[in-house]
């Protein structure tokens, strides 16, 4: 059944655990939709229309270490290694570590409290090569806005090296990606990194807001930057132009980079923040998500 936060402004719908099964996702927290209860509007979608197709990923699903799997390269075939908010993975073969990869794994013990507003996950150590970690997340609403608190506690011997982002899966309310759509960041956002030519092709940009030129027909990724200077008040905001609905995601972090990923269906702004804690240190990190309807 999963739990509901409500407010009477937003509902907010997270999966039980266990609901998503694979070994790229965080398993805590996974939010599969939020709807903003005045008109309706939703904003969460699947990452494939096609059952069975890409990494089961939907809504407002965060992952650990895409690129710096935390002691992956320190173990032979066959040995462990932690993923924060999944378990312990086993290495499979002599290759790079893959996101997209489905490792056998022993599921980390997490105890879930839940009110009607609010949910907390704490996730258990569990020793593996000298690494083991305490991870605590906290999903709560006020008025129009969702916020995540994550709390990573280093409990072993090595220095933990990783990052952690959300891969936030929106379609408001489930309108095509194309034209109607605008990303805006706070200052004048460059294109860098395209995954290829049609990437750079379908995306415009002017000053501080991205279009799209018409719907993809196929996936399209890129890193992008701004000039903004100094702390800005927002990472991303996401409108819909026609209905005025949007959201925007707020951190409290410094910003380690930022990727957008996207389909016909999907649009994906992916902030990534950086993790190094020695033994003992804990790191406190906050996403806020403000939902709304211009009128």
């Amino acid at each position: 059944m999963g739990n509901i936060l409500s407010n009477g402004i937003l509902s907010v719908e997270i999966a039980e655990m266990g609901a998503y099964t694979g070994s790229r996702f965080d398993w805590t927290g996974f939010i599969t939709q939020v709807t903003l209860e005045q008109g309706k509007h939703t904003f969460c979608v699947p990452e494939s229309l096609i059952p069975g197709q890409g990494s089961g990923g939907r809504g407002l699903c965060n992952e650990f270490g895409i690129s710096r799997a935390i002691g992956y390269d320190e173990v032979p075939v066959g040995g462990w290694f932690p993923k924060p908010g999944v378990g312990l993975l086993q290495r499979k073969n002599l290759e790079s570590y893959s996101f997209m990869g489905d490792y056998e794994r022993t599921l980390f013990v997490a105890e879930v409290e839940a009110s009607s507003d609010s949910i907390t996950y704490t996730v258990q150590p569990m020793e593996c090569n000298g690494y083991s970690m305490l991870l605590t997340k906290r999903i709560a609403i006020h008025q129009n806005t969702l916020t995540i608190d994550y709390v990573l506690k280093n409990k072993g011997t090595k220095t933990i090296e990783t990052e952690e982002y959300i891969h936030n899966f929106i379609g408001i309310d489930g309108n095509p990606v194309g034209v109607d759509y605008e990303l805006r960041l706070p200052g004048v956002i460059s294109i860098e990194k395209p995954e290829s030519s049609y990437t750079s092709e379908l995306l415009l940009t002017e000053g501080e807001r991205l279009s799209w030129k018409r719907q993809p027909d196929r996936p399209f990724y890129c890193m992008l930057s701004s000039d903004a200077k100094g702390e800005a008040d927002f990472n991303w905001e996401l409108i819909h132009k026609p209905s005025g609905v949007g959201l925007r995601e707020i951190g409290d972090f410094p910003i380690s980079q930022i990727a957008l990923w996207g389909v016909g269906h999907v649009i994906s702004p992916e902030v990534f923040v950086n993790i190094s804690l020695l033994p003992r240190q804990s790191k406190h990190w906050r996403r806020s998500y403000e939902f709304f309807k211009h009128s």
